[in-house]
């Protein structure tokens, strides 16, 4: 139905259609910040965006919440200048599918992992500069800035997970366990901890300080799509292919909460920065919003065609963006919680160390039993004929990877800020191999090294890749070997008991 206002749609009632009950104000007492709090409203589509030609693979949130930028399966990143003037910036470089991108902290950064087997950062400015970071041997799945923005970290096919230095921009350390591919890996809040998700149905807790292993949770069930720790830092929630989303306490190994409130697999998770709702993302081409201090399902968002594969919050938590395999990218406004969170920021700040518990920051469910879909909420269902959704979609300006990029007249200076001159200076020291020698030397003048300095620089860095990419191979025959291992072992002790059952 179109009623011709901004407003979505709004149908009553969960899935088995029982009417809602009054929507009530959250008990002050349990918040983490007095402020006064208004009465709840419900989520609003903004606006789409168009402009990728395959489904939307991430979706991430500049510092300010002035840009978006988003990933897809048709290789490009791109842009999305959240302004009256909408422009949206389309960044090539990557060979292959682009499967996941996160903004640095503050912004000054880009970071995208693809298919191609590389992790890419970007400056996202009208340059296009971007350095390249090599070391997987297979499809790299997930990458992710340390809260600090000196760190990141991959997760890959190739069963690792990579750590590399932002500043540096070079490998670091790779961990080992998992026995099938990774999927996701997320740095804590104090970056003292890395979550892991693999296919091997398990979601790992690393110490990036000794580069072990200090726990893991199975499930048996189905595995982990994403991971990714709570603002404080003191629990992870995990997307499950089986349907699920669950709620982890790392410092007793506890399962805080379980929901089964999708149909079908949930694909990403976000916290809201107050660390007191959760938003998923689910091939059943649903958005669902999770009260974890209720303890139950309050809103279900409907909108995309198809799968919807990303999710994510801005980090004051006023907006939520979300990515499908429709290839559209959703705006959101958050409406339903209107606190002013500084002071709580503020808060999980001071708290990003791992003490002992317990704490009210903490997340307990009021019972152990199962959230299932059977629990009332709104459904919110966009009508994309009204006016507000029906703005024309941006113009898309292409950007390349080279340095050499010039500006096009029409865009302004402030539609992509540049980045320090430090930053600048630092970024694109190590150059893909498709880049022309006439950027190679435009460099070198604009630096002012002499070109003898410059090509030992040069012949330097490519002999450091083929070292990491050696380095790489070791590792994947040595995950080979291992696997290969385990199956003899397992195939000797099944012969064992054959035999033992022949006597």
């Amino acid at each position: 139905m179109n009623s011709g206002l901004g407003r979505p749609r709004l149908e009553r009632g969960g899935f088995d259609g029982p009417p809602r009950r009054p929507l009530r104000q959250l008990p002050l007492p349990r918040r983490p910040a007095p402020p006064m709090a208004s009465a709840l409203e419900d989520p609003v589509l903004i606006r789409p965006f168009r402009g990728h030609r395959a489904a939307v693979t991430g979706v991430a949130f500049n510092a300010d919440a002035a840009g978006l930028a988003t990933s897809s399966l048709d290789r490009f990143l791109m842009v999305w200048k959240l302004k009256t003037q909408c422009r949206a910036y389309k960044f090539v470089g990557h060979a292959e599918a682009v499967t996941s991108v996160q903004f640095s902290p503050d912004g000054q950064l880009l970071a995208s992992a693809s298919q191609d087997r590389t992790v890419r950062l970007w400056i996202p400015c009208i340059h296009g500069e971007s350095s390249v970071l090599k070391g997987h041997t297979a499809s790299v799945r997930s990458v992710s800035f340390s809260h600090d923005g000196h760190f990141l970290v991959s997760a890959s096919n190739d069963k690792s997970i990579k750590i590399w230095s932002v500043r540096h921009q070079h490998f670091l350390f790779s961990l080992f366990q998992h026995t099938h591919w990774v999927r996701c890996a997320k740095f804590s809040p104090d970056g003292r901890l890395i979550a892991s998700c693999s296919e091997d149905k398990s979601v790992k807790i690393w110490d990036t300080r000794n580069k072990t292993c200090i726990d893991s949770f199975l499930d048996y069930g189905g595995f982990a799509n994403f991971v990714d720790f709570n603002p404080s830092g003191t629990c992870i929630a995990s997307a499950g292919s089986n349907h699920t989303v669950k709620l982890w306490d790392i410092r007793m190994n506890k399962l805080l909460q379980h929901y089964k409130v999708h149909r079908a697999g949930v694909n990403c998770v976000s916290f809201h920065p107050s660390g007191n709702y959760l938003t998923t993302a689910s091939t059943d081409g649903t958005l669902k919003i999770l009260d974890l201090l209720e303890g139950r399902l309050i809103y279900t968002l409907h909108g995309h065609k198809g799968p919807v594969l990303s999710v994510a919050f801005s980090k004051g938590g006023e907006k939520f963006a979300s990515g499908g395999a429709d290839a559209q990218v959703l705006l959101w406004k958050t409406n339903f919680d209107s606190f002013d969170y500084k002071e709580v920021l503020k808060h999980h700040i001071r708290r990003t160390h791992i003490d002992d518990p317990p704490h009210l920051l903490d997340i307990y469910p009021r019972s152990p039993h199962l959230h299932d879909e059977k629990l009332q909420s709104v459904e919110v269902n966009p009508t994309f004929d009204v006016t507000n959704t029906q703005a024309l979609d941006p113009p898309v300006i292409e950007i390349s990877s080279s340095s050499s990029f010039s500006t096009p007249d029409d865009v302004s200076s402030e539609d992509l800020q540049y980045p320090p001159a430090s930053v600048l200076a630092t970024s694109s020291k190590r150059k893909s191999e498709n880049e022309s020698e006439s950027a190679v030397h435009n460099v070198d003048k604009q630096t002012r090294i002499s070109p003898s300095l410059g090509n030992a620089l040069e012949h330097i860095v490519e002999q450091l890749d083929v070292l990491t990419l050696t380095i790489s191979i070791l590792e994947q025959r040595l995950t080979l070997t291992e696997d290969k291992l385990k199956e003899c072992l397992e195939n000797q002790q099944k012969m064992l008991l054959q035999g033992r059952q022949e006597e």
